[in-house]
């Protein structure tokens, strides 16, 4: 039996495809596949090692029955080496930012992401298996000559959503403010910037007695972090914590400790954290870019224009209008059961079937 090995373009921990990379690595392992993870040996972090190996290394023991699936989803080395592979090919595309909105603020990632985006189109016609994590991806890999694109929402490890959250940050943030979470990288295609603005009307107009969380690695992107400390300064934003990257139990217990998630993200391929706030029964109000509408799936409040007072008297009419704030979760809590109750596995072998 061939082995189904996975390229991905960084392997670290906190991050969605590392962590699906994982999900998927147990799954083809069950089946009785032998199963690793590859990537550039610089893009691994060394307490991880033992998880992912070096992708170098890789083609002096690739089979011809051997199938290697792809994570599309920025400019790497593996997405060179992918076509010439001497195997059978899969890619699972995540979606790749498009490189303007880190023009300016961090050239290297804009770099790597111009570089994906031209790598995107040479890929098309190499995989026999072509998979996405959305309709959204899927429809841009069609746009792009990839033929059809079958869907395979993210594979997630819900546990790990549902495991004991931390008490210290449960401590810290349930302090009697109403808590307004959002998590994601702090990178200038989460518009930050339009999250502080709406918090700014929600706590000058509505209620002084409230916080901002911002969960999510700044990391490559330190200008862009001190230009929204700036900004939070000129706007006299009182409790507003930019937290930074935090380990799962941390997470956890600011979801918890969450009246309100707000998104303002302008371009997502799928946005794992609206499925983490339905785990959490924390309300959602996302403005409708990307896969967004997709992986709410009619849960949630969704805008189509940033009108901050507007958007800060719904913020306070889902905090506060019992009812209301029932039926989003309600509906929250139907879109998560289609979610679970969906044969992920399943669908992830009938759409490798050309190949297993």
């Amino acid at each position: 039996m061939g082995a189904i090995h996975q390229f991905v373009a960084g392997f670290s921990q906190h991050d969605a495809i590392s962590n699906e990379a994982v999900v998927l690595r147990d799954i083809f392992r069950s089946w009785g596949h032998p199963s690793d993870i590859f990537c550039e040996a610089k893009r691994i972090l060394p307490e991880l090692r033992k998880e992912a190996f070096d992708v170098e290394t890789f083609q002096a023991t690739c089979k011809p029955e051997d199938i290697v699936l792809l994570h599309l989803s920025i400019g790497s080395v593996v997405n060179d080496l992918f076509p010439e592979l001497n195997c059978r090919k899969a890619i699972l595309y995540h979606n790749i930012t498009p490189p303007e909105y880190l023009e300016g603020i961090q050239q290297q990632i804009a770099h790597n992401l111009k570089r994906g985006r031209e790598q995107l189109a040479r890929l098309a016609g190499v995989a026999e298996v072509v998979m996405a994590d959305s309709r959204f991806n899927a429809d841009e890999l069609e746009e792009h000559g990839y033929g059809p694109a079958r869907v395979l929402p993210l594979v997630l490890d819900l546990a790990r959503l549902r495991s004991k959250p931390d008490r210290s940050v449960l401590k810290k943030y349930n302090d009697g403010l109403t808590n307004i979470l959002f998590v994601g990288r702090c990178v200038p295609n989460k518009r930050i910037e339009d999250l502080l603005s709406a918090f700014y009307y929600y706590q000058k107009f509505v209620n002084a007695r409230s916080r901002l969380i911002h969960a999510g690695s700044y990391a490559g992107t330190e200008q862009y972090h001190a230009l929204l400390l700036t900004f939070a300064r000129d706007l006299e934003l009182k409790d507003m914590d930019l937290v930074g990257s935090v380990r799962q139990n941390e997470l956890n217990a600011l979801f918890r400790s969450a009246s309100l998630f707000l998104c303002m993200s302008e371009h997502e391929g799928f946005c794992i954290p609206l499925i983490e706030s339905m785990v959490n029964d924390v309300p959602m109000l996302a403005y409708a870019a990307g896969a967004v509408p997709e992986t709410l799936d009619g849960a949630g409040v969704l805008f189509r224009e940033k009108k901050f007072d507007q958007l800060a008297e719904m913020m306070d009419r889902m905090i506060t209008d019992k009812p209301f704030r029932q039926s989003i979760i309600e509906g929250q809590r139907a879109r998560l059961k289609r979610y679970e109750e969906r044969d992920l596995e399943g669908e992830l072998r009938a759409h490798l079937a050309p190949l297993l």
